[in-house]
């Protein structure tokens, strides 16, 4: 089996790297990367032994040489180990491709850039390999097949999250180990069944919209928003105020869109009173309309602003325009005063669909207006569903109509 050569890092490191870190032949390439004399370690399995052994060398080529012998021995020792045949009849199972860590962990996220996901989603499965990648050095681990079932317990025991948010972490998990199984470079899977996601995982995600009077008391909040001055050196200098983000909350309540399609929202998609594009979300087609009013305020700001009429700044990446209008929104919010359920951005789209289904539109059409499929719009907003209700209703009061009605009893009043 081919040993895994690392350098590790002592408490007298001449570079000044911290104890036990660990860096590769590769890492030394890089120009700006101090030289360090820290001896090199070898780790792996030699004749079903897994070892991290000091090579006691402190150049790569010297403990090549080194490596070099143990594994032509099959000993950590360099001595040659008796040769055994095995029974007659009888023929051994083919060894798991070896791989690292690294290696391992690389080509995951090629095959998930590749099938072409959301830039969001992909940033999330970044996060996860760095996790596992740092957890992994801490342990000393290089190889895949190092990983155990208890690591991994561990391994998800360490991540301090919501229910729903660590339910959707151990999916990745699961996914991480499958793929590499899939390779036949594991021969077990380390993500064992007993590993189960948090009671409240299954629970459905809010979905309480505002109500009428919670949007008024929250545009009243805009007009005690404090303007802002900007300017990035490429566009001239603007000043914005509360109504700018008014402007960014009418899209919201009467469009349906997501923060990240408004904050991103071209004019090229306004044709008269009618909004077309494709959500940046999940890439589904959303068609809109919105009223002659806020067209009229949405054209106007585009002579202010150019023709991205919330954008700020140059940037076009859609993190730094969303994060930017959830901090403004944020700050609304605390104007605002106290809510019955925590205010998000995302209760605007919540609004849309509400004030639709209570006017009696179809579910049909509501999921065609936000541009999510129809049972979808059924699970998370079925009780603004005035037909439902109607449907409800009629089956109770048919249950309960033969049923005896007793008499109403005026109570004795206390005596005080």
């Amino acid at each position: 089996m081919a040993l895994n050569l690392y350098r590790r890092h002592s408490s007298h490191c001449p570079v000044g790297r911290p104890l036990h870190e660990i860096t590769y032949e590769a890492d030394e390439l890089r120009r700006r990367l101090k030289k360090c004399e820290c001896p090199i370690y070898a780790s792996g399995t030699l004749s079903r032994q897994f070892k991290r052994k000091n090579t006691e060398r402190i150049h790569w080529a010297d403990a090549k040489v080194i490596v070099a012998e143990w594994e032509s021995t099959g000993s950590w020792n360099g001595a040659l180990k008796p040769v055994t045949q095995p029974p007659t009849g009888l023929v051994s199972d083919a060894s798991p491709t070896r791989i690292s860590i690294t290696e391992a962990l690389q080509a995951y996220l090629a095959v998930r850039e590749g099938a072409g996901i959301a830039a969001a989603t992909l940033r999330k499965y970044r996060t996860f390999t760095k996790q596992l990648r740092a957890f992994a050095d801490a342990r000393g681990y290089v190889m895949l097949n190092q990983f155990t079932a208890g690591d991994i317990d561990v391994f998800y025991a360490s991540w301090k999250l919501g229910a729903r948010a660590k339910a959707k972490a151990l999916g990745t998990l699961r996914s991480f180990f499958r793929f590499c199984m899939n390779r036949e470079w594991l021969v077990k899977n380390p993500v064992t069944s007993d590993l189960k996601p948090p009671l409240g995982a299954n629970r459905a995600a809010n979905k309480n919209p505002f109500t009428d009077d919670e949007i008024q008391k929250i545009l009243h909040a805009c007009d005690r928003l404090k303007s802002l001055t900007w300017s990035n050196g490429f566009r001239k200098r603007s000043i914005w105020t509360g109504e700018d983000t008014k402007d960014f909350i009418w899209m919201l309540v009467y469009t349906g869109l997501r923060i990240s399609d408004v904050g991103l929202f071209h004019m090229s998609r306004l044709r008269g009173n009618e909004v077309f594009l494709r959500a940046k979300k999940n890439g589904g087609d959303v068609f809109t309309w919105i009223p002659d009013w806020l067209r009229d305020r949405l054209q106007e700001r585009a002579k202010r602003h150019g023709e991205r009429p919330f954008a700020v700044g140059a940037s076009d990446r859609l993190e730094t325009v969303t994060d930017l209008w959830r901090r403004k929104i944020n700050q609304v919010f605390e104007l605002t005063g106290k809510f019955e359920e925590t205010p998000t951005p995302h209760r605007f789209r919540h609004t849309f669909a509400r004030i639709l289904l209570q006017r009696g539109v179809p579910v049909a059409d509501v999921a065609d207006l936000l541009g999510d499929d129809e049972d979808t719009v059924r699970e998370h907003y079925s009780r603004w569903v005035p037909e439902r209700q109607a449907r409800l209703t009629s089956i109770l009061q048919g249950a309960f109509t033969d049923k005896p009605k007793p008499k109403l009893v005026a109570l004795p009043r206390r005596r005080s």
